[in-house]
């Protein structure tokens, strides 16, 4: 309760920002009708496009818009350590375990950032069937990769204002 009281705007924007991604990602059509895995693994991999796709629209809007995309990411991070612990994993191997998912989440980020600028669908697709499917031949990746470039699209089309309050995220057609 006091951590509330002494929490700064700053860091609720971050937090509001995450929520609107982690409930985007918790969809059930990702995992009814994408078939994407109900495990940990496969979330971190949805929390993460659906992270990056905002943290990717609020950096096009200059340095006000780079500030709230490092408060969503710091976030992010910060839910993933608290994860780890709620998971059971102790104090001394926290470090290690964060390091490992701090460089999985920098490529999947690098790797998804430059297909989603490209609006290359084929590379995107390619690797989203290696890391969300673990399957390099998936065949619903594609049909993620059109969703997730409509994301791309759909949160360019509103105001820096309107996706801070609420972003619309694209429709997901399978």
């Amino acid at each position: 309760m006091l951590q509330n009281l002494f929490r700064t705007r700053r860091g609720r924007l971050g937090e509001s920002l995450y929520d609107h991604a982690v409930r985007q990602a918790r969809r059930p059509d990702f995992y009814t009708r994408l078939g994407v895995a109900d495990r940990i693994d496969a979330r971190f991999e949805l929390y993460t496009l659906h992270v990056l796709l905002l943290t990717m629209r609020l950096r096009d809007e200059g340095p006000t818009g780079a500030e709230a995309g490092q408060e969503l990411f710091d976030t992010y991070v910060s839910a993933l350590d608290h994860a780890l612990r709620e998971l059971g994993v102790g104090d001394i191997s926290v470090g290690k375990k964060m390091r490992k998912l701090g460089e999985a989440l920098y490529g999947r980020m690098k790797a998804w950032e430059a297909a989603l600028r490209e609006e290359d669908a084929a590379s995107l697709a390619q690797s989203l069937a290696r890391n969300v499917y673990e399957d390099g031949a998936a065949t619903n990746a594609h049909v993620l990769a059109d969703y997730a470039l409509g994301c791309r699209r759909a949160l360019a089309g509103q105001s820096f204002e309107a996706v801070l309050a609420a972003p619309r995220w694209a429709e997901l057609d399978a």
